[in-house]
């Protein structure tokens, strides 16, 4: 794929209509440099064979400590995914958590770039108790005012097919804001809406920055950088 202009894409658009499925997979490194290098290698197959028909968008991270890694795949068709990464060799064809997004907030102005994203995870009890904590975190997020979340730009929730887990990708401005917000109420909050939530158990959250993006939509098809 040909790169139209020199500007880095800055993530996903969570809330595209033509995404009805995603697919995110995690591995655990032991430091940057394994990290950087797993990212590298699983985007190379990527770029080499392709999005295929029916993927949209593929997007890679590595977390703020150096320990994770994160793959964030979008989809027109929850069959368009498994057949493809099955093809690809080592880490890329690990098995993903399939996921639909049920609910997404918008907090601040999307005219500014994400610098960071936060992804938080849930273990649950079911479809019931998935649709319960987006509820109440929704809740909680929607009832605070905008001091109490600065720098939030959006949260997106998204449910397993599975019914086992419930996964909140979250855009923020920079790290900054959101170490800020882990000492607020809101956070705070938040915490006690998951407590208050029977059959939900925290699996707690990791900040990402984007390293690779292989998305026709945006103006660089693909790009690898290094995180400040």
């Amino acid at each position: 794929m040909g790169r139209d202009t020199l500007h880095a894409p800055t993530g996903p658009d969570i809330d595209r209509p033509d995404a009805h499925a995603v697919f995110v997979t995690q591995w655990y490194v032991p430091d940057r440099a394994h990290g950087t290098r797993l990212l590298d290698e699983v985007a190379e197959q990527w770029r080499t064979a392709g999005l295929p028909d029916g993927v949209v968008a593929f997007h890679a991270y590595l977390d703020t400590d150096d320990d994770t890694v994160l793959t964030y795949v979008q989809a027109e068709r929850p069959d368009a995914y498994r057949p493809f990464v099955r093809a690809l060799r080592g880490a890329a064809r690990a098995e993903p958590v399939e996921y639909r997004l049920r609910q997404s907030v918008l907090l601040n102005s999307r005219s500014q770039p994400p610098g960071c994203a936060v992804v938080a995870s849930f273990d649950v009890d079911g479809a019931d108790r998935q649709e319960r904590i987006i509820e109440s975190v929704v809740g909680a997020l929607e009832g605070a005012t905008a001091g109490r979340h600065r720098g939030m730009l959006s949260a997106h929730f998204h449910a397993s097919t599975d019914g086992t887990r419930v996964l909140n990708y979250a855009q923020w401005t920079d790290d900054a804001a959101h170490e800020a917000f882990l000492e607020g109420a809101t956070r705070r909050a938040t915490l006690a809406a998951t407590g208050a939530t029977p059959g939900v158990r925290p699996i707690g959250f990791k900040r990402f920055h984007l390293h690779h993006s292989i998305d026709p939509r945006q103006s660089v098809a693909d790009h690898g950088r290094s995180a400040s």
